[in-house]
C-alpha cells in the first residue's frame, strides 16, 4: 500500500513552529493536506493553507525543506504517511478556518502534542538549531 501523500507548510518564527489542530483531533499537525488529482506540490500547499488558515501563500517563495515518512496518526499499524514540507512566505492574518479548531506556536517541549510524522520534523528542526526547546517567557 502506498503511503498517504501530504504536503505541509513549515512556518518557523522565533524558534517556534506553527501547528494546527483539526476539530475532533487531539494532536497538532503542520498546516497542509492531501493533493487533489493533477495538483503539483505548490498548488496543494497554496490551496490547503488558504483553506485552513485564511492566508495566501506566495507560491514563488516556496522552498522544499524535506520529505518525512512515519506511521499515520490514527490509522491502522503499517499505514504510512509521506509528508513533503515547504517553507514559504505568506500574506494575510493567520486564522483557524474550515476544519481547523486551533493554531499554536510550538517548541520542542510540545513534541508530545504533535503527530508521529511531525515529531520527525521537530527532531530535524531541533538538530538544525531552528526549534527552541521551550518558549521564551514574555517580558512584561
Amino acid at each position: 500500500m502506498a503511503p498517504i501523500d501530504k504536503i505541509a507548510w513549515l512556518r518557523v518564527e522565533d524558534g517556534r513552529v506553527l501547528g494546527a489542530r483539526s476539530h475532533g483531533k487531539d494532536v497538532f499537525y503542520l498546516p497542509g493536506g492531501k493533493r487533489e488529482p493533477g495538483e503539483a506540490d505548490v498548488e496543494t500547499l497554496v490551496r490547503e493553507v488558504g483553506e485552513e488558515l485564511a492566508v495566501a501563500i506566495e507560491a514563488a517563495s516556496a522552498v522544499r525543506f524535506g520529505v518525512f515518512e512515519a506511521q499515520a496518526h490514527g490509522k491502522a499499524a503499517g499505514v504510512l504517511v509521506r509528508m513533503t514540507c515547504y517553507t514559504a512566505e505568506f500574506s494575510g492574518a493567520l486564522v483557524a478556518s474550515g476544519e481547523i479548531a486551533e493554531l499554536a506556536w510550538l517548541t520542542y517541549d510540545d513534541r508530545d502534542r504533535v503527530s508521529p510524522i511531525n515529531r520527525l520534523v521537530f527532531d530535524h528542526l531541533r538538530e538544525r538549531g531552528l526549534l527552541a526547546i521551550r518558549a521564551t517567557p514574555s517580558r512584561g
